[in-house]
């Protein structure tokens, strides 16, 4: 079993009872449906006087039950179909967005996000759909099978002219599922590289503005365009053929039913209200466009299960049972390695000791690979050989609580999550302490709502929300990491976070990746990082004697 199929079996499921539901409102339809027409033959035998001792009425009245019947089946399917692909599709978004943040962050790096979006928005709806297409394929198939039943039943031989149409209409739904099948597939590729590179332009839409390339851009994100449209010409030429080719069919094979029934009729062996019947039945089954729109789902929900499932099968980032015992937030990387997608070395070898409650600078030139190994520290990224530990313990083995109690980490650019200010910063906690260790609480204050104002649609400096959050990786417990964290402060602002998180009071083992030499005169450490490896770790003044110390900050 394929993970589109695995995938479209979970969809199912999370149907719940509808599709059980489902499936007898189609059994009962198909029922229904068949009955109409021998029914019907009767009724119109006993008003023609080809049957005088049935009573006219009676089957009449039997007829319109049969239609109420019909009409509260189709109506009850349209509603569960509804119901059951709302649940399903539900489901499957809460799974894939669970799956894509218990990724590695490297490897959800991997796609764009535009093409995520593009799964999680797009082909997850059509996923969703395999609870009524998995019905509807499987209840597809009573009305024909149930009309050559009734057409043998009537005349053995309108049963056998009956079966050389649906061999020729297995043949055209064979092609049909091959050919839409790769248009559907190469539709959804195209859309996602498109959803993508519109996502990357709308990212940088500043940048392009100030370059002046927005007509080269547009080209760009533009691109997949002439395949997107082949793909769905594709499709629909697919389908229009298909369509045409059971239109030819239908009439023919309608016309066979009628030639051969006509014959029986002249010889007796039919009555009129059989030949009727049979005409019916012979409408039926031939007709293409319920299971041409039955095939044509069931392409479109595979084809969203397997891209979906493309990301569901990206291992997730394994944790621990272990929680952290008493300790002052040693870490210690021993024999980090990471090497990049080409194969190449970007952190080598690196063993870093850092005593607990030590403010460690890290410093390099641009490349080196600073930010790489404040990543690794905190388990960001995980290394392809060596260990990383905390007070002792491989952070592998923590668990996710463990883990997110004792490291924070703040950035350059910090992305802020949560319906308010006070949510994003606190995560649970109370935000006010926070804010003010990271000099931003005055700016709340000012705010509409203060803490409970809402984040969207709020405007805020690249300072203010780096301040934010920082406030925000304040809640760690044993070891802060600053990846650039002070960068859009100003001067200000910038020595009294410094001077808080540098102080004698700061029990916490820091991490600050800076390229300020104030903040290296600060740090009780400094960790020089060159070419993806620690050339030497020592205090401040003993590195500045050497100068090629000195021209990290002249670079």
């Amino acid at each position: 079993m394929t993970p589109a199929d695995r995938l479209a079996l979970r969809a199912v499921s999370f149907a719940g009872w509808w599709t059980p539901t489902l499936a007898v409102l189609a059994v009962v339809e198909a029922a229904a449906e068949l009955a109409l027409p021998a029914v019907l033959g009767r009724a119109v035998d006993a008003v023609v006087g080809s049957a005088p001792q049935s009573s006219s009425g009676r089957w009449i009245a039997l007829v319109a039950a049969l239609v109420l019947v019909l009409i509260g089946t189709r109506a009850a399917s349209d509603f569960g179909s509804g119901v059951a692909g709302a649940r399903s599709v539900a489901s499957l978004r809460h799974a894939l967005i669970r799956h894509l943040f218990a990724l590695d962050p490297r490897t959800a790096a991997r796609r764009p996000v535009g093409d995520l979006v593009g799964r999680l928005v797009g082909q997850v709806a059509d996923a969703g759909q395999a609870a009524p297409t998995v019905v509807l394929a499987g209840s597809v198939l009573l009305p024909p099978l149930g009309s050559l039943v009734a057409l043998t039943l009537i005349d053995p031989w309108l049963g056998l002219t009956f079966v050389v149409g649906l061999l020729l209409l297995a043949l055209l739904l064979r092609r049909f599922v091959s050919e839409a099948s790769d248009a559907v597939a190469g539709y959804q590729r195209a859309q996602g590289d498109l959803a993508g590179r519109l996502v990357e332009a709308l990212a940088g839409a500043r940048t392009i503005a100030a370059a002046g390339t927005a007509e080269r851009e547009v080209d760009r994100v533009l691109a997949p365009l002439p395949q997107l449209h082949r793909h769905g010409v594709r499709t629909w030429r697919v389908l229009a053929g298909a369509s045409a080719r059971g239109a030819l069919l239908n009439p023919l094979l309608q016309l066979a039913v009628v030639a051969v029934g006509g014959w029986s009729l002249a010889a007796g062996r039919l009555t009129p209200g059989e030949l009727l019947a049979a005409l019916q039945y012979a409408a039926i089954g031939a007709g293409l466009g319920a299971a041409i729109a039955a095939v044509n789902t069931a392409v479109r929900v595979r084809a969203g299960c397997a891209r979906a499932a493309e990301i569901l099968d990206e291992p997730a980032r394994r944790y621990g049972a272990r929680d952290l015992p008493p300790g002052s937030g040693r870490l210690d990387l021993c024999g980090v390695q990471v090497r990049g997608d080409d194969g190449r070395p970007l952190l080598d070898r690196v063993d870093l000791r850092v005593p607990g409650g030590t403010l460690l600078a890290v410093v390099g030139p641009s490349g080196a690979g600073k930010s790489l190994l404040a990543a690794v520290a905190g388990r960001l990224r995980d290394p392809d050989a060596g260990e990383v530990r905390l007070d002792g313990v491989p952070l592998r083995q923590l668990t996710p609580a463990a883990l997110g109690r004792a490291v924070g980490y703040g950035f350059e650019r910090p992305v802020l999550v949560g319906e308010t200010v006070g949510a994003a910063v606190g995560c649970g906690a109370d935000p006010v302490p926070l804010t003010r260790g990271a000099q931003v609480h005055d700016v709340v204050r000012l705010l509409p709502e203060r803490y409970r104002t809402p984040l969207a649609g709020l405007a805020l400096s690249g300072g203010e929300r780096q301040r934010l959050g920082l406030a925000r990786a304040l809640r760690a417990e044993r070891l802060l990491i600053l990846d650039d964290a002070t960068s859009s402060l100003d001067t200000v602002t910038e020595h009294k976070v410094v001077g808080a998180l540098t102080g004698p009071d700061d029990r916490r083992t820091r991490v600050v990746v800076s390229h300020r030499v104030g903040t290296a005169a600060r740090a009780d450490l400094v960790a020089w990082v060159e070419g993806g490896r620690v050339r030497a770790v020592a205090p401040h003044e003993v590195l500045w004697a050497d100068p090629a110390y000195r021209a990290v900050f002249r670079s």
